[in-house]
């Protein structure tokens, strides 16, 4: 954080294995991100379902962490949570003192999003759902909400994560969001995103 800057804002990416998470932050920190990408082994094979994502080679193991400059005084850290079951664990320490979330959904995989969600809404984080593409069909926000039982305030945006400009939209769409959750007036804090991402 710059020598001026206070207020460090804490974002989670989270959603199911291999749906682009590491990927989203990479596209959008100003920073070179700090990952814990280990090599798949064949010991993973009897683990992770690896058939909607064979050319994954790497998984994460902890968290990714970037950060954006939003202005003098604000910066946005991004952390992007592991997608497997037996990394879970981690995820309750991620949330503390998050702002708000973003669930990156595969819709092939709609149900690989569902724990994630029930633990946000637990912990009472806000949280949006990016529909990340994978090349295939669109699916309906209509469909998609009745799959995932999301209530209606819940937005659901389209994004690539392999794309700056789509990632600073989910994250501008977060923290609209929040704002509206919160009940607070618009902050600089989405207009401050748009100028410097």
């Amino acid at each position: 954080m710059g020598a001026s800057a206070d207020n460090g804002l804490k974002i989670v990416i989270v959603g199911g294995f291999g749906v682009g998470k590491t990927t989203m932050v990479r596209s959008v920190s100003e920073i070179r991100p700090l990952n814990t990408e280990e090599t798949m082994t064949r010991a993973s094979e009897t683990v992770d379902d690896v058939s909607e994502v064979r050319g994954k080679t790497a998984t994460t193991v902890a968290f990714d962490f970037g950060r954006i400059t939003l202005d003098a005084r604000n910066v946005l850290y991004l952390f992007g949570a592991p997608g497997q079951e037996r990394f879970w664990f981690l995820w309750d320490r991620l949330f503390s003192g998050t702002l708000g979330a973003v669930v990156l959904l595969d819709a092939r995989r709609i149900e690989d999003s569902w724990y994630a969600i029930d633990r946000l809404e637990r912990h009472g984080t806000p949280f949006i759902v990016a529909c990340n593409d994978f090349g295939g069909p669109r699916h309906d926000p209509a469909d998609v909400r009745d799959a995932l039982d999301l209530d209606p305030h819940v937005p659901i945006v389209e994004c690539d994560a392999r794309s700056r400009e789509s990632s600073k939209q989910v994250l501008i769409a977060l923290v609209q969001h929040i704002q509206r959750h919160l009940g607070d007036r618009p902050a600089r804090t989405d207009s401050s995103l748009r100028e410097t991402v």
